[in-house]
């Protein structure tokens, strides 16, 4: 069997595993987040936290809620780095530096996950298990919440609230994440990623020295990485490192859970907008988008040039043997699609246009699946652009969902697609005007200004992953990119919440025979272009100095 047949049969088996998961779990979140009555454990934390489930919050006491909580991580987890050195199970780290500290506290609450240290040389148990284990439930979870309290701006009418934050939130760790990340974990182990409580042990003699691993709850830490689409890794290696990553079949079901709840929350959608042929279309475009990337991935890997990339099946450089030119693409599209950050190989090392193809899915806004939640929400802002642009060919008032679109809500998407862009062009061009950044850079030319580019898209975007090859451990990027992971997570969801906020204040209006069909084929084809396009107008400039000029030079 070929490389090439085998990726496009890896392809076919996770849709066909995405297909029959896709409606029992999309409906099964519709119930929990329409559901009025709450589970024992549930009132307990409700009872804890002094938070009453039951009362409706409009968007600004939603969006408040979303910050306290996420200013509340941000600092726990921050003290928890800066006293790891006295803490038990710290495998004799010392505590980590106050820059570093602020970068990861900034990472894993904004559900990024970007990681500017080594993981088993860094991180003891606790701070593994306690601090960042525990954030990569409740950012994913914060994540849906939002998605959630958009949908229902559109579903409500002539009102605005939105639910309630407290009982979004931890519904969806409680009923959702929790109990697929126990079922995913034990099949990690099953396939041999290791799960215990270990220290530092020397694990053999190589050249005169020793190795030395640390064990640690990885394969949990690992299913509810993929799941909830965080991506930090609990080794430098992340998902390429034989312990968290064992085999074909476990780098196949990793991708699976990093694409489980993104794609199966349009279905949820479409359920509780009470159209899942609405559903259907996001959905369309999800996967029209996913799969159109994944096939520019295997042309650009495959493409032989020479002997070298004949005789290894394509592009091997920086990629594992056990998943091949194949796996590793698979992988590298789908973690740059949704918002996870895992890697199984190195971006660095991609064909000059196959990296491009992996910066380009993070600047569409990680929308085709995207993240939990983000991806969603993300991609019904598109929607609306899209609507809008149809109206202005058509010459009447955009409506989507039997809301019109006016001043306002267009502003506010506006808004929310101009704000990630800004971080990461200003950001990036201060990288590479100012002296000293550029001196973390290990490549120069077109691929050191990938290194740039890609580290504050990742950043801007929380998605998490490195191109590599670049030194981020340093005071200017801990701090800049920590500062592109708060702002990049959290100024959109003001957009997005005070968007859902308007709509649910509207009345409905009825369907004439003028307004536009968005469940139709059309709309899907329409929603795909103005993805594109906006995309391109706004990064090709600087994507032609970076991979695009890599490409076409190579």
């Amino acid at each position: 069997m070929g490389p090439v047949l085998a990726g496009v049969l890896q392809m076919v088996a996770l849709i066909a595993a995405l297909a029959l998961a896709y409606r029992p779990l999309g409906d099964y979140m519709a119930k929990v987040y329409s559901s009025d009555k709450h589970w024992r454990v549930e009132k307990w934390i409700y009872k804890g936290i002094g938070a009453n489930p039951n009362t409706e919050m409009r968007w600004p006491a939603y969006l408040r809620s979303v910050l306290a909580f996420s200013v509340v991580g941000v600092l726990f987890l921050y003290l928890l780095q800066r006293i790891q050195g006295i803490l038990p199970g710290s495998l004799g780290f010392s505590s980590i530096d106050p820059d570093q500290a602020f970068n990861t506290a900034a990472s894993f609450v904004s559900n990024t996950n970007w990681q500017s240290y080594y993981g088993e040389q860094a991180m003891g148990h606790v701070l593994q298990t306690g601090g960042l284990a525990v954030q990569n439930f409740v950012s994913a979870a914060v994540g849906i919440a939002v998605a959630v309290a958009l949908v229902r701006g559109f579903a409500r009418s002539r009102t605005g609230e939105l639910g309630n934050f407290w009982a979004d939130m931890v519904r969806g760790v409680i009923r959702i994440l929790l109990p697929i990340a126990v079922i995913a974990a034990i099949v990690l182990v099953a396939c041999g990623a290791i799960q215990n409580f270990a220290g530092i042990h020397e694990v053999g003699q190589f050249m005169g020295g020793s190795q030395q691993w640390n064990g640690g709850a990885v394969a949990s830490q690992e299913a509810i990485k993929e799941l909830g689409t965080n991506g930090g890794g609990y080794f430098n290696a992340n998902s390429a490192h034989p312990f968290e990553n064992p085999s074909p079949f476990s780098d196949l079901f990793e991708i699976f859970l990093l694409l489980l709840i993104p794609f199966a929350l349009t279905r949820t959608f479409g359920r509780m907008v009470g159209s899942l042929r609405q559903g259907y279309a996001i959905l369309a475009t999800m996967v029209t988008i996913w799969v159109g990337f994944t096939a520019l991935m295997f042309w650009t890997e495959f493409a032989h040039h020479g002997p070298a990339f004949q005789i290894a099946g394509g592009a091997m450089e920086g990629k594992e043997t056990r998943f091949g030119v194949a796996g590793s693409s698979i992988f590298a599209v789908a973690t740059t699609l949704t918002s996870t950050g895992a890697v199984n190989s190195f971006h660095s090392s991609f064909t000059g246009l196959g990296g491009g193809i992996t910066m380009l899915g993070m600047q569409l806004g990680e929308i085709a699946p995207g993240g939990t939640g983000s991806g969603l929400y993300g991609m019904l802002i598109m929607a609306i652009i899209a609507v809008f642009i149809a109206g202005l060919m058509v010459g009447r008032t955009p409506e989507y969902l039997g809301k019109k679109i006016g001043t306002r809500e267009i502003k506010l998407a506006a808004c929310y697609i101009l704000i990630t862009p800004a971080l990461v062009l200003v950001f990036a061009a201060a990288a590479m005007a100012l002296p000293t950044p550029a001196h973390s850079m290990t490549n120069s030319g077109a691929h050191g200004f990938s290194e740039i580019l890609y580290a504050y898209t990742s950043a801007a975007n929380n998605n998490g992953s490195a191109f590599a090859g670049l030194n981020a451990d340093t005071q200017w990027f801990n701090s800049t990119l920590g500062l592109c992971m708060l702002l990049g997570r959290f100024l959109p969801m003001v957009f997005v919440l005070a968007l859902a906020g308007s709509l649910a204040e509207q009345k409905p209006v009825p369907a004439t025979a003028g307004t536009l069909r968005t469940e139709k084929p059309l709309f899907t084809g329409l929603l795909v272009g103005a993805i594109l396009i906006i995309t391109g107008l706004t990064y090709f400039p600087a994507l032609a100095l970076g991979p695009l000029a890599e490409g076409l030079a190579s």
